[in-house]
């Protein structure tokens, strides 16, 4: 299959990338040219300012070709699905949108802008969405791109979902983690564990919250399967893994696998110290149920669990953040809590 891949020099599209080629596609990346990760020889790049996201523009060359499938990492909102559907559509045969988890009423409840769902257990392709667009605001600054204007895959979607003659297949990402991952999910764990820290506190309520995560090569290879089956045009389907822990139970197998001895210790979440407060509502999973693609594509993971763990914890040792902020481990006061709830 002839693929275009949109942004795909990143934390997730190189993986991608690389598993596409495996496979024996032709494909090509569409990009800014600010890096060349290490990719195949056969992966061709298109280079164009144009690819400076939102991506809103694309080079009349590229777009006078035809591709089997259109892969837009980059997706934020209605503009640029706007822009990816003028450009494509008619031409392609398939455009692959990278959306979130975020879009469920679950991650509302999360942030505090809505009432938690009323149906409590795994998140189906089909349970509700945010009522509340627009959930960081219009303007928005995260991750590597700067400021994020009218950020919403909920909007994306429905642009990709409503042209007939581009069918679009979604995928709801999880939380993703392993090698080049800039948000460094699990750091502050593994750190904890390489200072020798005995006893880690979470709130109550983060303890028993669920979250779906997925390492990179897998939630990769899901998409790669995805994009490439025939049964999977005009279908929505969650990525992550298979059944979801609590962030304690998460917390105590990343442990294991480093052999840490120590314990995790839950803690009413008013007793914790205010640098382990974050302003989330735990008050509804977002667990995603995963089933779909397995049972109609037969996905499964490539990269166990713990060879998952393994790799990020590797990565992470030699690759801490730059902008570590040493008031994140104010081992003092969590050792003032753990004394003062022991007596």
């Amino acid at each position: 299959m002839r693929i275009l891949v949109i942004g795909g020099t990143g934390f997730i599209g190189v993986p991608l990338l690389r598993r596409l080629h495996a496979d024996g596609h032709e494909v090509t990346v569409y990009h800014r040219g600010l890096h060349r990760p290490a990719l195949p020889p056969g992966v061709r790049h298109v280079q164009s300012p144009l690819a400076a996201v939102p991506v809103l523009g694309y080079p009349d060359g590229l777009t006078r070709e035809r591709f089997d499938v259109v892969i837009h990492l980059l997706l934020l909102g209605r503009r640029d699905a706007e822009a990816v559907v003028r450009a494509f559509r008619g031409r392609s045969g398939r455009l692959v949108v990278v959306s979130s988890g975020d879009v469920y009423a679950a991650y509302g409840a999360l942030l505090g802008l809505e009432s938690a769902p009323g149906s409590p257990g795994a998140l189906s392709e089909e349970s509700p969405l945010r009522q509340v667009l627009y959930p960081y605001g219009r303007r928005h600054s995260q991750g590597p791109w700067g400021e994020l204007i009218d950020y919403d895959k909920i909007l994306a979607e429905r642009v990709a979902i409503a042209v007939p003659d581009l069918p679009a297949t979604i995928l709801r990402l999880p939380a993703v983690y392993g090698p080049g991952d800039r948000q460094h999910r699990f750091f502050s764990w593994i750190k904890r564990m390489d200072d020798h820290r005995l006893m880690m506190l979470l709130g109550e309520s983060q303890a028993r919250f669920r979250f779906t995560h997925g390492f990179v090569e897998n939630v990769a290879a899901a998409m790669a399967l995805a994009a490439t089956h025939p049964d999977a045009a005009g279908r929505i389907f969650n990525l992550g893994e298979a059944r979801t822990p609590t962030t304690a139970e998460r917390l105590r197998a990343l442990g294991e696998v480093v052999e840490w001895g120590g314990e995790v210790i839950p803690i009413p979440d008013e007793e914790l110290p205010p640098h382990l407060r974050d302003p989330l509502h735990y008050v509804a999973d977002l667990a995603l149920d995963t089933s779909r693609i397995r049972e109609e594509l037969g996905y499964l993971e490539p990269v166990d669990a713990e060879s998952g763990f393994r790799q990020t914890v590797e990565w992470e040792r030699t690759h801490p953040p730059t902008n570590l902020d040493p008031t994140r481990f104010d081992y003092a006061a969590e050792d003032a809590i753990l004394t003062r709830l022991a007596s």
